[in-house]
């Protein structure tokens, strides 16, 4: 790093015209610049999302503005920063920005702008569109993220801060049921918050850090951020797994093209414990060279189904991305893929992680323990991307999409039926052990880029499930509701007159003596017979839940 700012030292000198070790104000000032964009884009780590500064310098360490320095056509190499010896860009997951016009010496800032449209084909009444989290209102323009922050690095020590201001701010801690246990509505505390974290760097080997606070998860490839994407709605793989992690993590750069980070965090996507368990994980990153990059994460030990103690998580995410074409003087000017595989279960507390996914098995009462249900609690899935650059990067083209199969939906997010999140459920779409689910999507995606910080990006996704899920013309809200409440709870049914809607007081029961389909039929059939009995609401009403869903998104993202 040191040998490529002193290139740049030597090239700025030769730009002003300047002799020996004399710089103008403004070269100057460039040259501080130029060392901070340095050290934000050599030292970030590519993957769900861009990690802070990895390798922090101190002023000492830096070469003072009038040293030695080659002639501007010596070649340099940087040998030490992580990943810095090729450009990392194209990935998926990865911003492609590689000027820094607002770095100073100390602060590097950040401003990210997102905002779509979504022209959702089953036109819901009530504009919600379900299954996502990235997408969430149809036939609208909606700010997704509006984000202010940056990194702030001095002698070693390094934070974090971006903002989430608009439908993040909602949709995310709504997804995050840990809130549930304990007081305090972090929910509330942490909602404008997309990463905030703060750390210290060791020089040792290629680098070493330890940070504290809320970071990316990196799991699932995809960048929370939807302008460093190949797509803005990524497959199952994506959507339904991690975005954030609340808690500690070190960052070990073994060699320039390897990083080992162990995590101890609060638990899956939660601010908070679900249960008395943390949980622990971590993520191994390899460039073998500079057209391959491997990602692999692994999570496990904690309990991160609410007040379900004894119930473990145990997941393992799986990338390789590899650049096949470059050649940036042909109207192709890029081609390169991913694959990334998933695979994790639940043990414990009534489900297992063999077993059949379609039967729920009876273990026998013993002297010392009851008799208990086991099913199959598990999750499989991948995804798929090619992307194709034209004209120097200015257009792209990508194609992709994926399936999963997720028995027990404990990572299938919860449709927002009657205000429902994470924390209450719903009847409508119950998430108990064994209930199943498969689903396969597909997205067609093009972007206009004709500036390295702006993104038009055009695409047309499909998604499908084998059980109703995505919301239909009928829309996910009870006649007479309001679209920012719920009419009682949101894990009850709801009975209705046609014009408005009351709270049945009954909830989904689960039936283990009855197959999934038979269960499902007993608690409708129960909650009619409720609602008939309701003066002046004799009709349960039920969302309109639909197995296809297609949708065109039109997006213009920003980034500084």
């Amino acid at each position: 790093m040191r040998a490529r700012i002193a290139e740049l030292e030597a090239q700025l000198k030769a730009q002003a015209g300047v002799k020996d070790n004399a710089m103008t104000v403004d070269a100057a000032a460039q040259l501080q610049a130029s060392r901070q964009a340095l050290l934000a884009s050599g030292a970030s780590t590519t993957t769900k999302a861009l990690s802070s500064p990895s390798v922090a310098s101190t002023p000492a360490a830096e070469p003072a503005l009038a040293s030695t320095t080659p002639t501007a056509t010596t070649p340099t190499v940087d040998k030490m920063t992580p990943f810095a010896d090729a450009d990392w860009t194209w990935l998926n997951g990865s911003p492609r920005t590689k000027d820094f016009p607002l770095a100073t010496k100390y602060f590097t800032p950040e401003i990210r702008v997102d905002t779509n449209y979504n022209l959702d084909l089953n036109h819901p009444a009530d504009d919600t569109i379900n299954g996502s989290s990235e997408i969430f209102r149809a036939q609208e323009v909606q700010l997704e993220q509006f984000g202010v922050g940056g990194d702030l690095l001095v002698d070693h020590v390094h934070a974090r801060l971006m903002t989430q201001f608009g439908m993040y701010s909602v949709t995310t801690p709504r997804n995050d049921a840990s809130v549930g246990r304990g007081q305090w509505q972090l929910n509330n505390a942490y909602r404008y918050l997309a990463e905030a974290y703060g750390g210290y760097h060791w020089d040792k080997m290629h680098g070493i850090n330890l940070d504290a606070g809320i970071f990316m998860s990196y799991i699932g490839l995809f960048s929370y951020y939807n302008f460093d994407n190949w797509a803005y709605q990524p497959s199952f793989v994506s959507s339904n797994t991690p975005w954030f992690f609340n808690g500690v993590r070190g960052q070990f750069f073994i060699t320039q093209h390897l990083k080992l980070e162990p995590w101890f965090i609060n638990g899956w996507q939660s601010y908070a414990r679900f249960n008395t368990k943390p949980g622990l994980g971590g993520q191994i990153k390899w460039t073998p060279n500079n057209f391959i990059n491997v990602i692999s994460n692994n999570y496990g030990y904690g309990e991160d189904d609410l007040n379900i103690h004894g119930r473990t998580r145990f997941h393992t995410d799986d990338s390789v991305e590899v650049k096949y074409y470059d050649h940036p003087e042909n109207l192709i000017s890029k081609m390169a893929f991913s694959l990334t595989g998933d695979a994790g279960c639940e043990q414990g507390s009534g489900v297992a992680c063999t077993g059949s996914a379609n039967h729920k098995v009876l273990i026998p009462a013993t002297p010392t323990s009851p008799a208990v249900y086991y099913t199959k609690q598990s999750f499989l899935g991948w995804m798929a991307y090619d992307r194709t650059w034209f004209n120097k990067d200015r257009y792209a083209l990508t194609v992709g999409g994926g399936r999963i199969n997720n028995p027990g939906r404990y990572l299938v997010l919860v449709p927002a039926i009657n205000g429902a999140t994470a924390l209450t459920g719903t009847a409508y779409f119950p998430e108990n052990p064994g209930q199943p689910y498969h689903g396969t999507d597909g997205t067609i995606t093009w972007d206009f880029m004709p500036r390295q910080f702006i993104t038009f990006r055009s695409e047309y996704g499909y998604r499908h499930s084998d059980v109703p899920y995505w919301a239909g013309r009928g829309g996910s809200t009870p006649p007479g509701g309001s679209q920012n409440s719920s009419i009682g709870s949101p894990g009850d049914f709801t009975c209705t007159n046609g014009s408005a809607s009351v709270d049945s007081g009954v909830g989904y029961s689960s039936m283990p003596g009855l197959t999934y389909k038979q269960e499902y039929a007993a608690n409708i059939a129960a909650a009619k017979a409720v609602c008939a009995g309701v003066p002046g609401y004799t009709t349960l009403w039920q969302p309109d839940l639909r197995r296809d869903e297609q949708k065109f998104t039109f997006a213009i993202m920003v980034k500084f």
